[in-house]
């Protein structure tokens, strides 16, 4: 029988000036976090769930034909 691994220390709350950026930096914009320029979800709060599919997969083909025009720069 094969002796137990010793313990492993527990991480514990970050220490101070551990941050990986100063507290005191400006944080980013809410709008540069993920925003919907055409509005493609703008009114997906609104839509049944069942029609959220359709939606997600129209921006992923999108996504998809723009990231394939990459390696033609």
């Amino acid at each position: 029988m094969t002796e137990p691994s010793p313990a492993r220390p527990v991480p514990g709350p970050p220490r101070p000036g551990s941050e990986p950026w100063p507290a005191d930096a400006p944080a980013a914009p809410a709008e540069d976090a993920g925003t919907d320029e055409d509005g493609r979800f703008a009114d997906l709060g609104e839509r049944p769930v069942a029609e959220h599919v359709a939606v997600y997969e129209a921006e992923h083909n999108r996504l998809q034909r723009e990231l394939g025009t990459i390696d033609q720069l």
